[in-house]
């Protein structure tokens, strides 16, 4: 699957972005130049995190036949030490339905090791930039 974004207004920061048959937007604040109009990229990475671990939590307990009824999860974003090379993310999670304490440790378990928890800490990303070719 690719990504494609570009931005939707001459002279604009804004992007429309489209993943698919998915449409959605960027934009940055406006210190930055930008009209705070839809979350930035940072807003996203933050975001990828979170869905990926509720996303695993659902799968998780339907596959072990837990009564998870929905999950709550806020990600606390410290990027004081950005330039420094630490972006640091604090997670916290809530489970609701008719769990045991088992069930909710096995939970916090699992999305532990949901596939985006894994990308940004134990993968290397190789990125490689080049000219747009003209389709």
């Amino acid at each position: 699957m690719s990504t494609h974004s570009q931005t939707e207004q001459s002279g604009a920061f804004r992007q429309v972005i489209h993943v698919g048959p998915h449409t959605f937007h960027a934009d940055v604040s406006p210190p930055l130049g930008g009209q705070d109009s839809a979350p930035g990229p940072h807003e996203y990475f933050d975001a990828a995190l979170a869905s990926c671990k509720t996303l695993t939590a659902h799968w998780y307990a339907k596959k072990h036949g837990m009564a998870l009824e929905r999950v709550e999860v806020h990600v606390e974003r410290d990027d004081s030490r950005e330039r420094q090379g630490t972006y640091s993310l604090r997670v916290k999670l809530a489970f609701h339905g008719a769990l045991s304490q088992e069930e909710k440790q096995k939970l916090h378990a699992a999305v532990a090791q949901c596939p985006i928890h894994k990308l940004m800490t134990t993968t290397t990303v190789e990125i490689v930039t080049e000219p747009l070719e003209a389709v």
